[in-house]
Order: structure tokens, then sequence, then C-alpha cells
């Protein structure tokens, strides 16, 4: 295949925000997309425990997981599978676990319902619970692969092992990576906790991205255990949470340390102490885990997602700032991309718009 170092658009970051807006941008005219690593979705795309939770983020937040459902439900198939979501509270924090209930629009259940709902819930210690149905699992690799057929089907380039090394913008861009060089009329920065440095190579201003590890830990369950059908599970004041996976249980600590962009990996005291509190509300014998690892969960300083035109270049066009929304929100996110580009509508009402921009940093 030809390659293409003069796109009309340049995509940096190959997360699933880069591949579901190369997807959509590439009917506006020829798209590159450029990823650092030597396969997309390497670093905090590929490590998340995605559900779809409609209710969960800020206002803004949720408008843009409201906006995805229906592709996440229709597109190519679908990528959603049932699953509920329960909230487990203890007698210490009856209004904390009201107060979260009601936020996800949970409703109340007794404790036999609860212990169907997840058979390893210690009744003596767990004295709330709360669920809602109408949640599901993220098939997180089948919709970033989706997306990135879809772009090379309508003629994008998709570039791994192309890590950024320079940008200059004083006539379009011109960007160097991976011992090439490429030129765009637009730069679309979707570079996950990276995104800041991408600002700074182009000579913008950084917004103040913050990256923030979250740790995983797969544990195999007791013999004959069979979690397939269990409900995903969190605790209040998101101490921890857990979700069936390849027939075992992941279990997050929940942390968000602060540390620089880089390739993460779990901390395994603080996996230990996520492990402690899980185990205070269980009733299996905590095993060693089968795996560990982390990922990266970048967020701007309002913890809302980061979309739109640089207030100084309106051609560098910030994608970034997910958090722990990515995948939730990619549809939407790429289709509002999409509509800034072209100049065109967006789907989405404009007080949702004006709160994604980055022009917020600067009022």
């Amino acid at each position: 295949m030809t390659q293409i170092t003069d796109p009309d658009i340049l995509i940096i970051g190959g997360g699933v925000a880069g591949v579901t807006a190369a997807a959509e941008l590439s009917a506006l005219g020829s798209v590159t997309l450029l990823e650092a690593e030597d396969h997309l979705a390497h670093h905090a795309s590929g490590r998340s425990a995605a559900m779809f939770l409609e209710s969960y983020g800020n206002t803004v937040v949720r408008a843009l997981n409201s906006a995805s459902a229906d592709h996440h439900a229709t597109a190519d198939g679908g990528v959603l599978t049932p699953r509920p979501m329960m909230l487990l509270g203890t007698e210490e924090e009856p209004d904390a676990f009201a107060h979260e209930a009601a936020d996800f629009g949970l409703t109340r259940i007794d404790m036999d319902h609860a212990q169907r709902l997840f058979p390893l819930l210690d009744p003596t210690r767990v004295t709330h619970a709360a669920i809602r149905e109408d949640t599901s699992d993220i098939d997180t690799d089948l919709l970033v692969q989706n997306a990135r057929r879809r772009a090379l089907k309508a003629g994008a380039q998709i570039v791994t092992g192309a890590r950024v090394t320079a940008i200059n913008g004083s006539a379009g861009w011109r960007v160097e990576a991976g011992g090439e060089s490429y030129s765009a009329r637009v730069l679309v920065n979707a570079a996950g906790a990276w995104a800041d440095e991408v600002a700074t190579l182009a000579g913008l201003p950084p917004i103040g991205l913050t990256p923030l590890r979250r740790s995983m830990a797969r544990l195999p369950l007791p013999g004959g255990m069979d979690p397939s059908k269990w409900a995903f599970i969190d605790s209040v004041g998101e101490r921890w949470y857990a979700k069936p996976d390849a027939g075992m249980l992941i279990v997050s600590p929940a942390e968000e340390d602060q540390i620089a962009p880089m390739d993460a990996w779990a901390d395994d005291m603080v996996i230990a102490e996520g492990l402690a509190r899980f185990d205070d509300m269980v009733t299996m014998d905590i095993p060693r885990p089968a795996a560990t690892w982390a990922g990266l969960r970048t967020f701007a300083p309002d913890r809302t997602l980061v979309i739109g035109r640089d207030p100084t270049r309106p051609d560098f066009i910030w994608l970034a700032g997910q958090g722990g929304y990515g995948f939730q929100t990619a549809p939407a996110a790429a289709r509002l991309t999409a509509a800034l580009i072209a100049g065109r509508p967006s789907d989405l009402p404009s007080e949702v718009i004006t709160a994604l921009s980055p022009e917020r940093f600067t009022r």
C-alpha cells in the first residue's frame, strides 16, 4: 500500500478515540492515523473493564453516553452484552449508599436477590444492595476492530510504530513520526495520556491533563463457579469494583494515582490494599491473582472530555481527556469531531458542545 504522507486530516493516537474518529472523518477527506505503538489500543483502550453505564459520569459525560447508546447497540451488529450493575454497601454507610444508588438510578433489592447476582457476597458485612438491569458489557476489542475496518474501507491509512517526534505548524501541519514526514491541513490530537505533550510539540499551550493509574487483578474462582451471569459490582465510594471475565473475576482497587504518561503497570501494594477491601465484603478466600495490569485514565481538570478546536489554532482539534469514559463516549465523540471539522451541526445540544470545548480553559 502506498504511504499517504499528505492526508487532509492527520490523527495522532490509535486508542478507541482515534480509531473511531478515523472511521468518521474518512467521509471528509483523506485520513492518516499515527499510533506510536506496534498495534492499536495498546494503552488505556487495551486495558479497560468497560461497561456501558449510561448514568456514569457528570452531566456532560452522560449526554455523550446517551448519544453513543444506539451505535453501541446496533452498529456493525452491536458490541453490548447485557449485564446488571449492582451497588453494595455496609451498615456503616447508609447515607452514602442511598446517595449513590439514587445518582445511578438504582433500585434497592434484598440480600437474597443480591446473592443470586453475586454469590460471593458476605451477608454479615453487606447490608445494602441496589441494581439496574439496563447496563451492559462492552466488547472493547470488537468496538476497536469494527472502527478500524470501517476506517480502512473508507480509505483511511493506519500507521503503527509511528511515534511523533516533531510537529511544525508554520504552514499547515508537518509531523515527523516513525522516520516519515507527514503534512496535513487538520491535526487531531487523540493521544490520550500524551495529549498535552503533543500540544506542546505543536507549540500550543497544554490543557493540564492528568494521567491517573487504574489497576486490575484477575482472580481464579472456587471450583465449579461460573460467573458469566453475575452482575458488575461496585462498592460505595468505589473502594473496589469487580466483573466476570473469561471464567474468572477481575477486581480493581479503583485507585487514581497520578503518574507521568507511560506504559503503566500495577503496583503490588495497591493491588493488595484493594483486594483487602474486596475481601472484607466477600466469603471467598482471596487467591493469588492469575494476572495484574494497569492503565492510565487521563482527565481534564473538570473531569469532562476535551473535544473541539484549539482556541489559538482552529486547525488543531482536541479529542482528549476521556478519563474512564472513553469507550462509552467514543461514537458520539467521533461524530462531534467530524461535525466540527466539517462545519456542520452536531446532534449534541449546544450547551454540551460548549462544555466540551477547550475554550472553557481560556475563559
